[in-house]
């Protein structure tokens, strides 16, 4: 079980795309951040179906398909931790945010739900960063064409969740 402070990733481990939410967050306590940032949503159950489905602007999504897609990156970042953790080398592919809210039709389930899944997610994630050890947080893999650690998912996960939760405050006017 990891009960130490997981240090950061250097920027070899991932794709420079990823600095993006790996820097915000690169000297604070990942771990910490995976179980604090799980009710990061809590404050937006009370919104109105209205209020949850407000875009900032006409191609943008909505508060529900932000957090929906929010859920849906962090599936996809916790499958490559659990992969690549057991040491598994496949190379793994990339996905497109876009097409994946488009099918989820997010806007259709109530916020309590899509709030209810992320936590669910998150908690399935905390869990598995939990039982890795040094020698499995340190394990390579590729995902994306790209060359990835374990724990630079980890920071992916939580720097992916802040970044979509400063949106939320700064374009959406939401409370968080």
């Amino acid at each position: 079980m990891t009960d130490n402070v997981l240090s950061r990733p250097e920027a070899s481990e991932y794709a420079p795309y990823y600095h993006t939410y790996i820097g915000p967050i690169e000297d604070q306590d990942v771990m910490g951040l995976l179980r604090t940032q799980a009710n990061a949503f809590d404050p937006l159950r009370s919104l109105s179906n209205p209020d949850a489905a407000y875009r900032y602007g006409p191609d943008k999504w909505s508060v529900k398909e932000v957090i929906g897609h929010v859920t849906d990156a962090e599936r996809v970042f916790s499958y490559r931790m659990l992969r690549i953790a057991r040491g598994d080398q496949t190379p793994l592919a990339g996905f497109d945010q876009q097409p994946y809210v488009e099918a989820a039709n997010f806007d259709r389930h109530s916020i309590a739900t899509l709030i209810d899944a992320f936590q669910t997610v998150r908690a399935a994630t905390i869990s598995l960063a939990s039982e890795l050890d040094d020698v499995a947080w340190r394990r390579m893999g590729t995902a994306s064409g790209f060359p990835v650690s374990v724990r630079a998912l980890a920071y992916i996960a939580v720097g992916h969740a802040a970044h979509h939760i400063e949106i939320l405050r700064d374009r959406y006017g939401m409370s968080l």
